[in-house]
């Protein structure tokens, strides 16, 4: 499984949430004149609250003290009303936020799908897709629901404290500070919590990308669980990392139960001493029985600003993490138009130099000026999480394959084939040497343009979730209509689509698994063929066929890579034969290149690949029994 990069060992404590959450500014910015009138009519309704408590003290000092119902049934009216408007502004609050912030988190979320499409293969390979799944869902609807509710009632109940305490000691001073007595030890708890809680909830939501990632693949892989008996095995890991994630959450429910029972217990000890503090005072006629009232109902009306703290902190310490890890998929370098490379041989190409001086490593021969085609010039390549002292995966790759000419390229089994193929498209970058098209540098390419001209197909074919005239034409123009994907479908020998329920609109399910492993990969070949590139890369695009059907669509490709250069990943010798000349790929570097015949007679490192591949090779380069 791909694993994800760590945040550092104490990247909680030097996190600052503040600064965490101000990076949302950018998305929440079109909003905030909706959001901030949210925040004001939130005020407006808890201040309406904080009046009844001054209308119970008018009652009870008023008309219940003079026993006049008309003023009682007055003041009751009064108490109605206020209740009323606090629930209607409540409701309005409620209805300002909940469009926009929805915008916020669908463009939040669209901006994520964007940045994941241009990241290099490099990262998809390092990040497990669980986890970039959990940041686009969860993490987002996070996000949402703390702008929604926390971001609004930090402030809110914020302000609704310091005004209730503002009454409270208008009324009585030494019943204020009776209440505010527990001040100080709860922002201490609310300190050691915000700090606990925050590196337990970067665990958890880590450990939900985790859980997310064996899901899709026990989905993904069913037929493979279901075929080796592995249901117990993937059952029981999934269970280790359920079971893992409850002890989490856990310990996330005893933090915050233990920042309730302190902001919870010491409010009320301190209500409790109020209340007699007062009761004495009131029977000493010292105070007013009403005064009493309206201080005991305001400190209760204050219960809930103060008792949500530790919700609200719970909450904006797991959408400060949550912001943490969106941004550490939005943070990645996506694919520059330019690598360090090609930014020198630009150089080159305007004055600076020869474009071969700035890759070419001392002693190395000096290659004619660039030709039309495909060229390699001293290409090295090591994958970006190798180890500093491994020796790189391609050390000095220098090929040309002139322009309609097909070249077949063969070594054995993880000596770079594919990932050479995987240089020219640039889903990899070159670290050191360069490639050219027809001449021109591909990283001085912009990539829409350089994929625009090459076209590929892999040896392990991936479908999407759409019509099978949708996958095929993905490799084509926007105008591509029926006669292009019926040229594609038969070049590539895909008349079967023809006999499935709806021809080329039955849709394809997930990864095309409702499709045979031969059928998804003439359905790719024909992918790669429906735009007519310039320049064509398959990596063993035959290999699910059987023999009769690999015969049909050798005879079709023929016609195609008449007009077309291409690089063709061959495994077996019917397919190297589809090709002009053969490179053989040995130690990092083209060892040899030349025909099918003659490398069988010059190579003996080929001769014995292509024997110990498919089968002995007789001397006129064909494998017995092909029947050519």
């Amino acid at each position: 499984m791909p694993t994800t990069p760590a945040p550092a060992p104490d990247a909680a404590e030097q996190r600052s949430t503040v600064r965490a959450l101000l990076r949302l500014w950018p998305y929440v910015r079109p909003v905030r004149a909706r959001l901030g009138t949210a925040a004001v009519i939130a005020i407006l309704a808890s201040c309406v609250g904080l009046v009844i408590p001054l209308v119970l003290k008018w009652m009870v000092d008023g008309p219940v003290a003079d026993g006049d119902p008309a003023g009682v049934w007055l003041g009751a009216l009064y108490l109605l009303l206020l209740g009323v408007a606090e629930a209607l502004l409540f409701g309005l609050r409620r209805w300002l936020v909940a469009r926009p912030l929805a915008g916020v988190e669908a463009g939040m979320r669209a901006d994520l799908y964007r940045h994941l499409q241009r990241l290099p293969v490099a990262f998809h390979d390092r990040w497990a897709s669980g986890q970039l799944l959990s940041r686009g869902t969860t993490d987002l609807m996070l996000l949402r629901m703390f702008l929604a509710f926390p971001l609004t009632f930090l402030l809110v109940n914020g302000v609704t404290i310091l005004i209730g305490v503002g009454i409270m000691l208008v009324q009585d001073w030494t019943l204020g500070l009776v209440i505010l007595g527990p001040a100080v030890p709860v922002m201490i708890t609310c300190g050691i919590f915000e700090k606990k809680y925050s590196a337990v909830a970067r665990r958890a939501q880590d450990q939900v990308g985790d859980l997310t990632t064996v899901v899709e693949e026990s989905v993904l892989g069913i037929r493979i669980i279901k075929g080796f008996g592995r249901h117990r095995s993937q059952a029981r890991a999934f269970h280790e990392l359920s079971h893992t994630l409850r002890g989490t959450e856990l310990r996330k429910a005893r933090l915050l139960a233990a920042i309730w029972a302190v902001i919870v217990t010491l409010p009320e000890v301190a209500i409790g001493a109020a209340l007699v503090v007062g009761a004495v005072q009131v029977s000493d006629g010292a105070l007013s029985a009403g005064t009493l009232v309206a201080f005991l109902s305001t400190a209760l009306a204050l219960r809930w600003p103060v008792e949500s703290i530790g919700f609200l902190l719970a909450m904006s310490q797991e959408a400060a993490t949550a912001t943490d890890r969106y941004f550490e998929v939005m943070d990645a370098e996506v694919e520059s138009g330019l690598a360090a490379g090609s930014r020198a041989a630009g150089a080159a190409r305007t004055g600076g130099g020869s474009t071969s001086q700035a890759v070419q490593a001392p002693g190395e021969a000096r290659l004619p000026a660039p030709a039309a085609g495909l060229r390699f010039e001293h290409v090295r390549f090591r994958y970006p999480d190798a180890a500093p002292d491994s020796p790189p995966l391609l050390t000095d790759v220098t090929l040309h394959i002139r322009p309609g000419e097909s070249m077949a390229l063969v070594g054995a089994t993880g000596s770079g084939k594919t990932t050479l193929t995987a240089l020219v498209p640039r889903l990899h970058e070159v670290t050191g040497g360069r490639i050219t098209l027809d001449g021109e540098d591909i990283t001085a390419l912009p990539r829409e343009e350089l994929r625009a001209r090459v076209a590929v197909a892999f040896e392990e074919p991936t479908l999407f979730s759409a019509t099978v005239g949708a996958n095929v034409l993905m490799g084509a123009g926007p105008d591509a209509g029926d006669e292009e994907l019926d040229r594609a479908l038969a070049v590539a020998q895909a008349d079967f689509v023809h006999g499935l329920p709806e021809g080329t609109r039955t849709q394809v399910g997930e990864q095309g698994l409702s499709l045979s492993g031969g059928q998804r990969q003439r359905l790719a070949l024909a992918r790669a063929v429906v735009g007519r590139p310039r320049f064509l890369v398959l990596d063993d695009p035959l290999s699910a066929l059987d023999v009769h059907t690999e015969a049909a669509v050798e005879a079709a490709l023929r016609d195609v890579l008449a007009d077309t250069t291409a690089l063709i990943v061959a495994h077996r010798p019917s397919t190297v034969l589809l090709a002009d000349r053969v490179a053989l790929l040995s130690e990092g570097r083209i060892a040899a290149v030349g025909t099918h015949h003659e490398l069988l007679r010059t190579s003996p490192e080929y001769a014995h690949l292509m024997s110990g591949l498919d089968g002995h090779v007789n001397a006129e380069g064909f494998q017995e029994g092909d029947g050519r």
